[in-house]
């Protein structure tokens, strides 16, 4: 018995040592082990509309950060959403970041602001804040088709699934016709605050304020760097959505129709140049643009003043296809330039047919092709002689800049001045007529 009482004693001994093995081992863990310490962070804001604007952005902040050997990225991440093909190549991009990035959500990240939170490496919130509610919409605000709903679904799943988190939650973000029992009822979409998200599995941590995050990462707030976007970025961002891109070219196009009607280079004409020219600029400046787009943009439209002066068609023909293909290779994408340049055509060909219908056919198309051909039939047609109106008085339909219209004797005609810049609505006095060359002068009234 004593033999049994032995062995028993040093099992008991044996198991109180490997007991007190584990706790200290427990205990002495947190201590031995130090938590990741980064020698630089940078702060990056994802803020506003998801488009291709903020990809080219993100784009040149991550490339700055690795230029600046960081090791922490820090997305401030505060969006309604937006594109998803956009979101799909920023997510690849911070796949593909050599650094850790962590994406910090202080306010809202629904829809494509979702999936981009989840290809971060964390994701930590604060109280009050939101994610989720990933269906895709149409620009009219319907829900995508089956096929689209299927893929950015399966976009979300393997998102969620690159550290670990439940894939079923990301797709109850995005499918609107399955039920996720415990989760979602049918015919909603899910969304999380911060702490169901925790509980969830998709934060990481959940945070007071942006103070609290950096002290937690160990990071000093005057050490943080922060990467925002330039001016001209802004402008791009902007540029760059959808609806502003159909905006400009509609405007463009407008302008040109407008200024076919109103003689001389006005108002419209600027507002056109203006709006080409923006368009163009925020391209550029994304990225997507270069100086070819601009240079067959620029020879269409030569070619389509060339026109007015070579009879035929054939320039203004050519004309038109390099200004069509200058606008839609400049666009990111060639099925949205399309898109977006169709829209503008279909509200142009409105607008043109309101003006012709006020001002007539002659209006436009006399402005814009020659009429007058030499024929070996028929010989030369010369212009009609107008130097019956040589003394006549008259007054100025434009401003005269020094060329412009003026009626004389109830009749316009091109015109230009004698002396330099003539105002619309004074009266003038034809000096000279050579050939189709009508010279005026400001008629000096006496007292």
């Amino acid at each position: 018995m004593s033999a049994t009482r032995l062995v028993k004693s040093r099992m008991r001994l044996l198991f109180s040592l490997l007991c007190l093995i584990m706790g200290m081992t427990m205990l002495l863990a947190p201590a031995s082990t130090t938590a990741k310490t980064y020698q630089k962070a940078v702060w990056i804001p994802v803020d506003s509309t998801i488009e291709r604007g903020l990809e080219s952005f993100l784009h040149r902040a991550f490339a700055d950060a690795q230029k600046q050997q960081a090791d922490l990225v820090i997305l401030h991440i505060n969006t309604p959403g937006g594109e998803v093909n956009a979101a799909d190549q920023i997510g690849q991009l911070i796949r593909q970041a050599p650094m850790h990035v962590i994406a910090y959500i202080d306010n809202q990240a629904f829809s494509a602001g979702t999936y981009i939170a989840l290809n971060a490496n964390e994701i930590i919130m604060t109280p009050g804040s939101s994610m989720g509610a990933a269906a895709p919409i149409d620009l009219a605000g319907n829900a995508a088709d089956i096929k689209f709903i299927s893929g950015w679904s399966n976009k979300m799943k393997a998102a969620a699934e690159l550290n670990n988190r439940n894939p079923d939650v990301a797709r109850a973000m995005v499918e609107i016709d399955t039920e996720f029992p415990g989760l979602k009822p049918k015919g909603t979409v899910l969304s999380l605050d911060a702490q169901q998200a925790k509980q969830l599995g998709y934060a990481d941590d959940v945070v007071s304020n942006k103070e609290e995050l950096l002290k937690k990462l160990g990071i000093q707030p005057d050490s943080l760097q922060a990467i925002e976007p330039t001016g001209g970025e802004l402008v791009a961002r902007w540029v760059t959505s959808p609806i502003v891109m159909s905006l400009l070219l509609i405007i463009g196009l407008g302008g040109i129709v407008v200024e076919l009607f109103a003689p001389g280079f006005g108002v419209a004409g600027t507002i056109s140049l203006f709006a080409f020219s923006l368009y163009f600029f925020g391209h550029y400046v994304a990225g997507f643009a270069n100086w070819l787009h601009i240079g067959l943009f620029v020879i269409g439209i030569l070619l389509m003043l060339l026109e007015i002066f070579l009879p035929g068609g054939i320039v203004g023909a050519i004309g038109f296809i390099s200004i069509v293909t200058g606008l839609v290779m400049a666009a990111y994408d060639t099925q949205q330039g399309l898109a977006s340049l169709g829209v503008a055509a279909l509200i142009t060909a409105i607008v043109t047919f309101l003006l012709v219908k006020k001002y007539g056919v002659k209006g436009l198309f006399n402005k814009f092709v020659l009429g007058d051909t030499q024929s070996n039939e028929e010989g030369y047609i010369a212009p009609r002689d107008q130097r019956e109106l040589e003394g006549k008085s008259g007054i100025t339909l434009t401003p005269l800049r020094p060329a412009g219209v003026v009626k004389v004797e109830g009749k316009r005609v091109d015109a230009v001045s004698v002396g330099g810049y003539i105002e619309a609505g004074t009266a003038i006095t034809v000096v000279q007529v050579e050939g189709t060359r009508i010279v005026v002068a400001e008629l000096e009234l006496k007292e």
